[in-house]
Order: structure tokens, then C-alpha cells, then sequence
């Protein structure tokens, strides 16, 4: 795949080739023995017939009316080179002047893979370049100018799109000053100078000739100015008008800005010529500068897991390498195949830190060398890459690749990450520089997806409005995330109780509920999400039942794997969850203040919990979250004896004067039926709530009659 991204060629040309030999036949004619070397291993013409591969003499030296024809090709793909017998021919006096100059040694043209499965075929192909630019707004096609398309008229002839581009009256000749330019020409193709400008300085354009043959000699004519940027133009012979051919130099390559205007034609006709016909060979994937949005078939096949699951299994193994590919095209990834991506091999890195920030930075430029995603970006940025696509990964992109991701050009090409595991030390966990990375991509529209083994399904990270941290959600539940009020259950991951039969009573209640209320929160159209830590015991209890009544069913996990001195039961994750975040577990704290609940619900619970009920209480002692109720299910004996001490000793100290009022955001309830009414007086407006509120000496309302306030 690398051998894409290095290559100077395109993979349907070779380099220019030497004369090694040459042989003069008569005046007008020898032949020459050309050598290519250095042909790129991607070199098309490598495995189609060799029917299909043509020499194209160069431009300049046709433009002297010098024409190479190919007679014997011998083509080594081991070597990466080929040999080919041309036969040098000259139309006019100047060419004879040229052949007498050109030497051993001299560069005189290349090869060029006519391969027919890469030719244009559908004129929308070429027609929805018109009018769009590359990344230095240069226009991709046009004949005239960005938006000119007047004079290019697309045309299907045998199955093959044709495009007829319009001559100008007129044709060129030479001023005197040629016959000295000529020996200069000829030295010039043995040091890869550039000529073709100053070969015009010698032309000269006479509107008032006719444009037809009647000599021995060359006809040069012009259409407008060309612009070619997203294919291979070559000049159809046998569309020609009768009596006239075009020279080998029949290939306009894809850097054709503005000056591959010039046709070289020879033959004999006393009727004008009007017209250049040619047809097209797309370029490499990479190099089509083809837009995401015209890719029909890459954005169905990303919409289908099947072919993600399939394609991510592609890479190569072992699994503790890293491996990338940039996909650009709908057939390209459903024929992905090992060689296909970039690995590296992993390699630890310990950085010696701020005080050593010369070596410190070195290092890390290594660093982000050494990942799969580098050639890829390195190549967009060069301008290498000029489709759009999306980048499929082992792992999640290093944090250190975040300036490489949001760089200008990598952030128009690249249109998603597709990755396959969070992380390749700690597996399904992400770090905090992670999760700031996927906050940066979000804000800059770079959708950003995991191809989940756990779920079996391609999940997408999301932000809910105004939150600074996200959920990897089902694509067919994103919608219903991004509107929902989220629920959410606390409580221990050893004990599952008897709350399943209430809380499913609980949410259908609220299902039910939506129907009446008006409620920014709770209406017809809210849909409802519920939270838990994504563990066993009441965890568990809560995403199994918000999946049987159709509520997205979401988890924020940490990792509890056992550690050294660990006190933490291990917590496997359930079965039930959909939408879902992963913490480190020194990211614990953080990772609390990201489930963002609007109605929190606690369940018996240990200290975690109350780790959990103190948070939850602060936020809303401190306004960063609004006074909504929270449900303490449960015996009253139970909450009494956890939170009634602590409050009352607050209470008694003045350390929550004030802040008292904070007691009547928690309401403790046994039954479904009870919370209903906690939440319908809430959704109402009638339930007495936030600094206005009263103070319950237990810390808490008793939902049955308490009096206590």
C-alpha cells in the first residue's frame, strides 16, 4: 500500500525512458532502442496485455513535428523496467533538424497503460467536476476557465465517454528564431529540463490560417485553455476527422493546467478541422479527487456492519500490531485485503518528559511517524491523496495524531474514522487524552465510529447538545439519543434486589405519562435513554429492562479489572447495553461527572453509591445541573440510616447554611406508583422543589405523609 503513497507517477504512466541506441534508417526516419527504468511496482501496464500499453512521445519534441511510434515492447515486472523499440519519424524540415540533434542519452518519451477497465465510461463521471476546484483552487475540468464547460461536449461512442473539445481559428507556426532553439531543445532532453514554455516562445498564432493539411508537415492547433486534474485525457484516433492523425504525444496527463492546448497533427486533408476528440482513464482511487458525497456505493457499503465487520478483519495480524487503511471508494473496501493496509510494529515509548523538551519533542515526532495512520495523512497533506474518504484502523488514533487530524487539508479529505478497538494497552478503555481527541474531531465534524465485537454492531460517538462529552450509540439510535431525557440507575453491582417488577412498572409509567405532559423533559415527542455503570447486579437490572420497553439502554463502564491491591470487585459488563462510554479506572471521578442524568434513581447500594448520591447532591447544590427529583428506592429505614446522620450533622454545624433546601430534591419511595407521583407532580409543576422548597429533617422526603419539613 506505501508503494501508493511514495510513487512520483501515476500507476497508468512510467517514468521517462532513455535512448540508449539509435539507428538512423534515411532522413526522416531511425530507430531507437528506449530504456525504462524505476517503473513503480503499481505500474498498470504490469498485468493487462501488452497490446494495451502505447509509447507517448513527449510534447515538446512532438510539437517539432518528431513522432515516435512503439514497434517492440519487452516489459519486466521483476525488474521493474522495460525496453522498448521505437520508430523515430519526421514531419517537416524543423523535425529532420531535431533528429540530426538528438543523442544517446536523450529522455524521449514514456509508456502508457491503456487499461479498459479504467476507462470513463458514464459522462456524469466528468461532468460533476465541472464548476469545483482542488485544495488551491485550481479547477478539476473545465475547457475556458473553472465554470467553462461550453466548449467540452460529452459524448457516449461505443460504450466510452468522448468528449469533442472545439478549436479555435487558426493554427500555430514557428519564428525564424526556432532553427537556433532546436539544438537547445535537444540538449535539454538529456538534463529533465523543462522546455515547453520556452518552445512557445518561438511560436507564433495566426488566427486568419486555415486549420487543415496539405503538406508534409505538422499542424499545430488550440482549443481553450484545459484544465485536466481528475483523469487521463488521450486523443482518439479513429475519431479524428479523414485524413488527419495525431501524433503519439496523444496523452494528456492529470496535471494538465492551462496549457494542454496544443495538438500535434499530421496527415493530409483539405477539409478544416474542428474538433479534438478524447476519451478518459480514471487515476488511482486516491488520486481521482473524487467527493465523499459522489461516492454512491462507499456510503452504502458504510451503512451496512456486514461489510465493516468484514473489512476490519481484513487487516493483518498479529492483533498487537497497529494497522490502517484510507478507503475512497465503495469497491475498495469490499475487496480490502491484508496487503491492502499500513502495519507497524509496536514499540513502547517512554518519554522523558518537560524538562528535556528538545528530545521530548524529537521523540514524539518519531512517534507519530511510526503510526499505520501517518503515510495516509502525510499524503493527504501533500496533496498525494486528493479524494475524500474515510480511515479504517486497529486501534483508535493516538491522541498525539490529533494535529495531523484537524489539519486543513486532512479535515476537508477525511469524512470518518472507523476503528476496531479503543485501545491497544488497556483494550475497550479509552484514556482522558482519547476522549478529548474525540471531542475535538466531534466539534470539527469528523464522525468518528467503533466496529464494536462486544455489541455486534457499528457505533457511532455522539454529543448531546451543550455536553462536552459523548456516547458511541447504534446508527438507528443516534436520533433518539440526541432528543432523550435521560434516566439513570445507581446502585450495587453485588446485589440485584427485587426492583426489576417496580421498575418496570416505573418506566412504562413514564412511557405512558408522555402522552399528557407538556413538559420540556417529558412529552409526546421525548424519546428516553437510560444510564447505568454497565456493570452486573442492579446495573444490569436496569439496561435488561430499558431494552425490553424499547428505551435506549446506555452505559458509562470503567475498568474493574483486578489490579495489585485491588479492593474492587471485577464488574462484567451486561449484556443488555446499546449505546455506551469506557473509563480508565483512574478517570473514575471524571467518568461520574459524564452521565449527565436528568432524574437519577438509587438503589441499595455501598460506597461507590454514596460516592455517587454526594455527587448528584452537589450538582445540584451548586446549580451546574437543575433541582430535578431524585428517587431514593427503597425502605425508609435503610436511607434514613445513610443519610439522615450526615445531614443532620451538616444541619446542626451551619456547614450547609443556605444549602438546606438541597433535602428536597430526594424523595424516597417503594413503589412504581409512588415515583409516578413524585415525577407527575414534577412534570406538572406542583411538586415543591429547589430553594423555594422546604427542608426535610430526614435529608429527604418520605413520599407517605411525611410532615416533617
Amino acid at each position: 500500500m506505501e508503494s501508493y503513497l511514495d510513487v512520483k507517477n501515476f500507476d497508468l504512466v512510467s517514468p521517462d525512458g532513455i535512448i540508449t541506441k539509435m539507428t538512423r534508417i534515411d532522413e526522416k526516419t531511425a530507430e531507437a532502442i528506449v530504456i525504462i527504468e524505476n517503473i513503480s511496482p503499481m505500474f498498470v501496464g504490469f498485468e493487462i496485455p501488452l497490446e494495451r500499453v502505447f509509447f507517448n512521445v513527449k510534447s515538446t519534441v512532438a510539437q517539432i513535428g518528431l513522432d515516435g511510434v512503439g514497434i517492440e515492447y519487452e516489459i519486466d515486472q521483476k525488474r521493474h523496467c522495460a525496453q522498448v523499440k521505437i520508430q523515430l519519424r519526421c514531419l517537416g524540415s524543423l523535425a529532420v533538424e531535431l533528429l540530426d540533434c538528438i543523442q544517446v542519452g536523450a529522455m524521449i518519451g514514456r509508456l502508457f497503460a491503456a487499461d479498459e477497465r479504467r476507462r470513463v465510461r458514464n459522462p456524469d463521471y466528468l461532468s460533476r467536476m465541472f464548476g469545483r476546484s482542488d485544495q488551491w483552487g485550481r479547477p478539476l475540468l473545465s475547457l475556458g476557465g473553472l465554470h467553462g464547460s461550453n466548449d467540452l461536449i460529452l459524448d457516449v461512442i461505443d460504450g466510452r465517454t468522448i468528449a469533442f473539445l472545439t478549436l479555435q481559428n487558426g493554427r500555430f507556426t514557428y519564428e525564424p528564431s526556432i532553427h537556433g532553439f532546436i539544438p537547445t531543445l535537444a540538449k535539454s532532453l538529456m538534463a529533465k529540463l523543462r522546455t515547453r514554455d520556452f518552445l512557445r516562445l518561438h511560436q507564433r498564432w495566426d488566427s486568419h490560417l486555415p486549420r487543415n493539411i496539405d503538406t508534409d508537415d505538422i499542424l499545430l492547433v488550440r482549443t481553450l485553455p484545459l484544465h485536466i486534474r481528475t483523469v487521463f485525457g488521450r486523443v482518439v484516433d479513429e475519431l479524428l476527422a479523414q485524413g488527419y492523425h495525431h501524433t503519439t504525444a496523444s496523452i494528456l496527463q492529470p496535471d494538465t493546467s492551462a496549457s494542454g492546448d496544443i495538438y500535434e497533427l499530421f496527415g493530409k486533408s483539405k477539409r478544416e478541422l474542428t474538433d479534438i476528440p478524447l476519451e478518459f482513464y480514471t487515476l488511482e482511487p486516491y488520486r481521482e479527487h473524487v467527493f465523499f458525497s459522489d461516492r454512491d456505493q462507499l456510503k452504502s457499503s458504510l451503512e451496512n456492519p456486514d461489510s465493516l465487520f468484514k473489512a476490519i478483519k481484513t487487516a493483518p495480524l498479529p492483533l498487537d500490531q497497529r494497522a490502517a487503511v484510507f478507503v475512497v471508494k465503495g469497491e475498495q473496501l469490499l475487496n480490502l485485503k491484508p496487503e491492502d493496509w499500513i502495519s507497524r510494529e509496536t514499540r513502547v515509548h517512554e518519554f522523558p518528559g518537560y524538562a528535556h523538551s528538545d528530545r521530548q519533542g524529537l521523540m514524539v515526532e518519531r512517534y507519530i511517524e511510526q503510526q499505520p495512520s501517518y503515510p495516509f495523512l502525510k499524503a493527504i497533506d501533500d496533496g498525494q491523496i486528493t479524494s475524500q474518504g474515510v480511515l479504517l484502523t486497529r486501534y483508535f488514533p493516538s491522541p498525539l495524531m490529533k494535529r495531523m487530524l484537524l489539519s486543513d487539508h486532512v479535515k476537508r479529505m477525511l469524512k470518518g474514522i472507523y476503528f476496531q478497538y479503543p485501545s491497544q494497552a488497556y483494550g475497550q478503555y479509552f484514556s482522558s487524552e482519547d476522549r478529548a481527541l474525540l471531542h475535538d474531531l466531534e466539534k470539527f465534524a469528523i464522525s468518528v465510529y467503533w466496529i464494536d465485537e462486544g455489541t455486534g454492531k457499528v457505533l457511532q460517538y455522539m454529543q448531546k447538545p451543550d455536553r462536552d462529552s459523548g456516547l458511541f450509540v447504534p446508527l438507528n439510535q443516534i436520533e433518539k439519543f440526541l432528543r432523550s431525557t435521560l434516566f439513570g440507575i445507581y446502585g450495587s453491582n453485588l446485589l440485584e434486589g427485587n426492583f426489576e417488577k417496580e421498575l418496570h412498572v416505573l418506566l412504562s409509567g413514564i412511557i405512558e405519562m408522555r402522552k399528557e405532559m407538556s413538559h420540556p423533559l417529558l412529552n409526546k415527542d421525548t424519546p428516553l435513554a437510560l444510564v447505568t455503570g454497565g456493570g452486573p447486579g442492579a446495573m444490569e437490572v436496569g439496561n435488561r429492562v430499558a431494552k425490553e420497553l424499547g428505551i435506549l439502554s446506555c452505559a458509562n463502564i470503567v475498568d474493574f479489572r483486578p489490579k495489585d491491591n485491588s479492593v474492587v470487585n471485577e464488574q462484567k459488563q451486561n449484556p443488555f447495553i446499546d449505546a455506551k462510554m469506557t473509563y480508565r479506572l483512574d478517570k473514575l471521578v471524571e467518568r461520574q461527572a459524564e452521565f449527565h442524568l436528568d432524574f437519577p434513581i438509587f438503589l441499595m447500594g455501598g460506597i461507590g453509591t454514596d460516592f455517587e448520591f454526594c455527587l448528584e447532591e452537589v450538582r445540584r447544590k451548586v446549580g451546574s445541573v437543575p433541582s430535578n427529583p431524585m428517587l431514593l428506592f427503597g425502605d425508609i429505614d435503610y436511607w434514613t440510616q445513610k443519610i439522615t446522620p450526615r445531614f443532620q450533622c451538616n444541619l446542626k454545624s451551619g456547614t450547609i447554611k443556605g444549602s438546606e433546601w438541597i433535602s428536597n430534591c430526594f424523595y424516597c419511595v417503594q413503589t412504581a406508583e409512588q415515583a409516578l407521583i413524585v415525577y407527575r407532580n414534577f412534570f406538572k409543576g406542583t411538586l415543591p422543589i429547589g430553594k423555594e422548597g422546604p427542608v426535610y429533617q430526614r435529608g429527604f422526603c418520605n413520599i407517605i405523609g411525611d410532615s416533617d419539613a
